[in-house]
């Protein structure tokens, strides 16, 4: 067979509901590329640029110690955790899609075991009921380039999407979110786009919010939130499964009196209760209640894991494989939770491209759950995806089928992407 050799790394950003970050790795030999997708953070595509000397010249089929490469070489930043695996985890991915157009075989085949199933159960995000608006790397608000059309368009209300956790607390806001607007928007989820499983955010305005900077709840405010949840469950009825998120904000105390009082409504899981960084804390929270707690997107490889999975922290893992270490590594640690009895709900706020890479994962790991989609407010996140098999939506009935052509099984729409393309980066090696 053909060598593999490297011969270029590129870049490209997509401007959505967040920065989309591309990869593309180029082999000699038989004109191959590879494409991957990172989770966007500040100064990305510097890394990236930095770690493409390291892979010029390798044989790009061996990814596994090309990762390891990379790995090592950010080890004088800081190689446990950080952007940098931001970076290396696009890497891995592309080079994934290379190695498996080169062989002929799609990448779940390569991750160890073949598929467990032909579909992928999708979940969607449904933010907090709004037009979701367009944040850049430091999840800051920037208008969209985009007009107000697609499923968002219709939604029932326009309200501004919660920055995430507690740094942008700026008091207690103007405008609140309803239980009659959360039951109308997922009923509307349901109905127009066939899926079983859904997910709001729970760490919204009400009407009894005092600060938004402690991290700490009134009665009041877990009542209102209570009824949030409540009025979306009644709403899409017991065959839709529904989770909801707190992006970290609340202190231990304060999360367990809320996930008590969820315990009734049987939620899918409680994701966020408390910020990522304290393991114990967590575990307080997961064992002082019988509602399903969710955590690990801002989990790093393996080793990331080890502590709540050990500890009976996490009831579902959710790693984000754009940014865990990517698509072998997100293996790995689905087979270290399924030691545990832990179920896989991967993180994904990517495009297609991402979230296809993802569904390979999905495919190939038991212990499967359900695979976030965080695309809705996008009106062309479909059409990015170039090939696609039967031409039709990437996402049917809540669902991705499994794509069985070589490497990743889709290509991007290059002449789509150029039109949303962040204009201050390179569009590949144009």
């Amino acid at each position: 067979m053909l060598g593999m050799r490297i011969t270029g790394v590129h870049t490209a950003v997509v401007e959505a509901n967040y920065d989309w970050t591309y990869v593309r790795v180029d082999a000699e030999g038989e004109g191959l590329s590879g494409l991957g997708e990172c989770f966007g953070a500040p100064g990305l595509t510097a890394i990236i640029r930095d770690l493409a000397p390291l892979l010029i010249g390798e044989d790009a089929r061996d990814v596994d110690r090309l990762w390891n490469k990379l790995r090592w070489g950010c080890s004088g930043a800081g190689s446990v955790a950080g952007i940098a695996y931001n970076a290396i985890s696009g890497i891995e991915a592309a080079l994934w899609d290379l190695v498996g157009q080169h062989y002929g075989v799609p990448i779940y085949r390569l991750l160890g075991g073949g598929k467990f199933r032909d579909s992928v159960r999708m979940y969607a995000d449904c933010h907090a009921g709004e037009a979701l608006h367009s944040m850049n790397a430091l999840m800051v608000e920037r208008p969209a380039r985009w007009g107000q059309e697609g499923p968002d368009a219709t939604a029932v209300g326009a309200i501004r999407n919660p920055e995430h956790g507690r740094a942008y607390a700026k008091g207690a806001p103007d405008e609140v979110f309803t239980p009659e607007l959360y039951a109308e928007r997922a009923k509307q989820v349901v109905a127009e786009l066939g899926f079983s499983a859904l997910k709001f955010d729970l760490d919204v305005p009400t009407p009894y919010m005092q600060d938004t900077a402690s991290g700490t709840l009134s009665r009041a405010e877990i009542k209102y939130m209570v009824g949030l949840a409540a009025a979306v469950i009644d709403a899409v009825g017991d065959e839709v499964d529904v989770a909801f998120d707190c992006h970290w904000r609340y202190q231990v105390a304060d999360a367990q009196r809320l996930a008590h009082e969820l315990e009734p409504l049987g939620l899918m899981w409680l994701e966020d209760p408390v910020p990522p960084e304290n393991v114990p804390a967590l575990a307080r929270v997961t064992k002082s209640t019988t509602t399903t707690i969710a955590t690990g997107e801002n989990g790093y490889m393996r080793h990331g894991f080890r502590e709540a999975f050990e500890s009976g922290a996490i009831d579902v893992a959710a790693p984000d494989p754009q940014k865990t270490g990517g698509l072998l590594e997100t293996r790995r640690i689905a087979d270290y939770a399924d030691t545990h009895y832990i179920s896989m709900a991967p993180h994904c706020i990517a495009s297609p491209i991402g979230t296809i890479a993802n569904v390979h994962i999905c495919a190939a790991i038991p212990n499967f759950l359900a695979l976030e989609w965080h695309g809705m407010s996008v009106p062309f996140w479909n059409d990015l995806a170039a090939g696609w098999e039967g031409g039709g939506s990437v996402i049917d009935g809540g669902r991705i089928t499994v794509p069985e052509k070589p490497g990743l099984g889709v290509t991007l729409n290059l002449d789509l992407a150029r039109q949303y393309a962040r204009p201050d980066e390179p569009f590949f090696d144009e």
